[in-house]
């Protein structure tokens, strides 16, 4: 058996070719694999050897031969391929170790240039993965170090491969060529053309996109039983993202669980955990209860005191690990979904007897940055709608004061809090807070008026009063009525974008009735 390996990023390779050569599979390799290989006391034959053909073009020209491809795509059960190999002196290849020129994380370095771009195009590798990946049944490719520890194993019991395992590398191995040649286009797609600039300016928007996923599990069905559905993440996902949570109890997933289960985790983890204890509670894609507090409980009691009719079967979201006595007082309602960076023992233990509600730890990263997605992506008829994601962070300074009443220190804190909260409600959106806890959430209306009331109404049946609460608008009051509803059902301080052909009315109208109003400058529409 011959193994051809040629690897840029050699981690784990001298162990795995050393195991190799102990089962007496004759070893093949390239320039500086094929020194790191003979350095540590391995028989290795050159490619340039095998194929008579030197090394060229700094590099570019090695492997594309027909003494290398030839022995990887020779069918081993057809009589005339074999006689083709035996008429030119060629051997067959069985194994071939190959990952490629590390194309994205070069693009990905500041201040890359194209030259350096091109030059970590890999052309040679791609071509021997793709022929000994079509050949799959008579050879095995590995590209990732992650296959070796497999395909040693089943050398060393079998002395082969199953045509199973041959099979699932074939499979992986295409997967990694086509997520190269897809960061290959996304990169030079960007691109700004100048002859005489090296680093070219890239577009946000690249002129063909090429995302790639990789599927975690099929689901049990989408948003309804009739639908299909499955669940996948990025290639490199980022730290603190749902994608990487890791589920300690409870029943699989549904569709609706993770969209849902993202909507509050996203939410909950833009509150700094470092200050306070946050939680958040959604339901149907909405937050119905967010609050903040000087622990779990206290942040949960409130979150939960905003609606307790919609907090029923809801996801529950902590931004700071779980205690027992959150756990015990959350015990007492129906959740489907509870999120926290972690979960003490005791807290768990409250759960053992609900083995239906799901469980999940999401690890956020020490060093405190979430990561966020930098694209937003949505299907529609045969496209796609591309933006970059809604990421502003609202500061203190950014508040602009358009009205003769001038906001407390209390209420600018509140107005930020009610701020964070409509960023992560669906338009319209209205949402009343005070003190760290919202206080009434209206949702998704075509009117503004009607997500006012329903707001409102929303307060009413939970029996909390709106007096004095700070207000926060998705979008600008078109008119005054927003504002007066706002008003009249006991708004001291609103916050909202601005920008109406009728803001200097709403202002007057805020004057009117003596409350204070800020504009942000920024809107928030979540469709």
């Amino acid at each position: 058996m011959n193994a051809l390996i040629s690897v840029s990023d050699k981690t784990g390779i001298v162990e795995f070719a050393q195991a190799l050569h102990a089962l007496g599979i004759k070893l093949l390799s390239t320039g500086g694999t094929a020194k790191l290989l003979a350095n540590a006391g391995l028989p290795v034959t050159e490619v340039a050897d095998l194929t008579g053909f030197p090394e060229m073009l700094d590099g570019r020209v090695k492997t594309l031969h027909p003494k290398v491809h030839g022995g990887l795509l020779a069918r081993r059960d057809l009589p005339e391929h074999m006689a083709a190999l035996k008429a030119h002196a060629i051997d067959t290849i069985d194994l071939l170790v190959v990952n490629l020129y590390p194309f994205e994380a070069t693009v990905a370095k500041p201040g890359c240039t194209l030259d350096d771009a091109i030059e970590n195009i890999d052309i040679g590798g791609p071509a021997m993965v793709r022929s000994a990946a079509k050949n799959w049944k008579d050879v095995g490719v590995l590209t990732a170090a992650s296959q070796y520890p497999q395909v040693l194993a089943e050398l060393k019991a079998d002395g082969k491969l199953t045509q199973a395992t041959k099979f699932a590398l074939s499979v992986a191995a295409f997967n990694r060529v086509a997520q190269y040649d897809a960061a290959i286009s996304d990169y030079l797609s960007s691109l700004n053309f100048d002859a005489g600039n090296n680093t070219p300016p890239r577009k946000l928007f690249p002129d063909q996109s090429n995302s790639c996923f990789v599927k975690l599990q099929d689901l049990r069905y989408g948003e309804n039983p009739h639908q299909q559905a499955a669940f996948y993440r990025d290639l490199a996902p980022a730290a603190g993202s749902l994608v990487t949570a890791q589920q300690l109890q409870g029943k699989e997933l549904s569709y609706n669980n993770i969209a849902d289960a993202d909507a509050a985790w996203e939410c909950v983890k833009s509150f700094d955990a470092s200050t306070q204890a946050a939680c958040v509670i959604v339901k149907h894609a909405n937050p119905c209860g967010v609050a903040v507090g000087a622990d779990p409980l206290a942040a949960y009691s409130k979150a939960f005191q905003t609606d307790p009719t919609s907090a029923f079967g809801g996801i529950i979201a902590f931004n700071c690990p779980l205690d027992e006595a959150a756990a015990l007082q959350i015990s007492k309602q129906f959740v489907e979904v509870l999120m926290a960076p972690d979960f003490s023992p005791e807290a768990l233990a409250v759960f053992k007897t609900k083995v239906n509600v799901r469980i999940l730890k999401i690890s956020l990263p020490a060093d405190g940055i979430l990561g966020r997605n930098a694209m937003d992506i949505k299907r529609v008829s045969s496209g796609l709608l591309m933006q970059t994601a809604d990421n502003h962070e609202l500061q203190l300074s950014d508040l602009k004061v358009v009205t003769q009443v001038q906001p407390t220190p209390e209420q600018l804190q509140d107005l930020l809090f009610a701020w964070k909260i409509a960023k992560y409600v669906k338009s319209n959106a209205i949402v009343f807070c005070k003190g760290g806890m919202t206080m009434g959430v209206g949702a998704g209306q075509m009117s503004r008026l009607d997500s006012a009331r329903i707001a409102s109404i929303k307060a009413q049946h939970a029996g909390l009063s709106l007096s004095g609460t700070a207000v926060a608008s998705d979008a600008f009051f078109p008119f005054r009525d927003g504002l007066d509803v706002v008003v009249d059902a006991g708004a001291s301080c609103i916050i909202q974008p601005g920008g109406s052909m009728r803001d200097q009315e709403v202002i007057d109208a805020a004057n009117e009735r003596g409350v204070a109003m800020v504009f942000s400058g920024v809107r928030h529409f979540r469709h």
